[in-house]
């Protein structure tokens, strides 16, 4: 069975979610995972800090170096790397899970607010990238696996929150550039993205509340695809645009009701994500 036992793997804003999902899974291999977030302190609105998520990590089976990083600050996100390879001698893999989302229309959202998810977002992800690429060069399975959409440029997933959406894709493109810049050098780049809605506390908090989240999946289907993904050899599994189901599909998964927070709910009744046809 493919493993990531005694890999490191850089995860930017793993402090809760989807992030900690895709750590503790790692963790559960034995991986090295580096935490890189800002929650130290617990936040008034969401759950979680970066040292409870470092404790589940190594709860999980992992060793965890939790690093406080805002990734729109370049000197930050390289000192995160350089305590990365100190510790643990180098990094095999990127996750780029950390992102802002603010679904204002055009007339709504304040620049600040598009700075804001343009700096993490489509920055970060470049950022990250950038920093962590001369030890992924000398790792044995390099791979970057970024949390974007699949490049569909259907104007309707722009209509209503084109901030969002440039912000987005661009850590989309992100992953189109760079999987053919490094292709010949074996760094694999690539997207993942849920198919459905998941239970987090930005869609608890932000954008619907319980009752909508109720309708989606648990952060671990996202978890589990991203360890298919990342087992896989870098130079055989790069410029793709994955969607979890898919990816579990593909391993032979049929049954998906023990990802839905309500088991009981018909999948037809499940809310799709932002970006993806049924």
């Amino acid at each position: 069975m493919a493993t990531l036992s005694g890999r490191t793997v850089f995860i930017t804003g793993g402090s809760r979610g989807v992030g900690l999902a895709i750590a503790r899974r790692c963790g559960a291999d034995g991986a090295n995972v580096v935490l890189a977030a800002k929650t130290e302190r617990p936040h008034p609105k969401l759950p979680g800090t970066l040292p409870e998520a470092a404790a589940a990590v190594e709860a999980a089976g992992g060793r965890c170096l939790p690093v406080v990083t805002d990734i729109r600050d370049e000197a930050a996100a390289q000192a995160a790397v350089d305590a990365a390879v100190a510790r643990f001698g180098g990094i095999d893999i990127l996750v780029n899970n950390a992102s802002a989302i603010d679904l204002r229309g055009t007339l709504d959202l304040p620049m600040k607010r598009f700075d804001l998810m343009h700096q993490v977002n489509a920055r970060g992800t470049y950022l990250c990238s950038q920093s962590c690429l001369p030890h992924l060069l000398r790792a044995e399975n390099p791979h970057i696996l970024t949390l974007a959409p699949p490049l569909d440029l259907q104007p309707r997933w722009f209509s209503g929150h084109v901030g969002y959406s440039l912000a987005k894709f661009g850590m989309s493109l992100c992953m189109l550039g760079m999987a053919e810049e490094f292709r010949d050098r074996g760094v694999a780049c690539n997207a993942l993205w849920p198919r459905t809605l998941l239970k987090t506390a930005a869609v608890d908090n932000l954008l619907g509340g319980p009752a909508l989240s109720a309708r989606g999946r648990h952060p671990e289907i996202v978890a589990d695809a991203a360890h298919v993904i990342l087992t896989r050899p870098s130079r055989e599994c790069t410029g793709q645009f994955f969607i979890d189901e898919d990816v579990l599909r593909g391993e032979g998964v049929t049954d998906f009701s023990g990802y839905q927070v309500d088991p009981a709910l018909p999948e037809s009744e499940l809310v799709l994500d932002l970006f993806v046809d049924r």
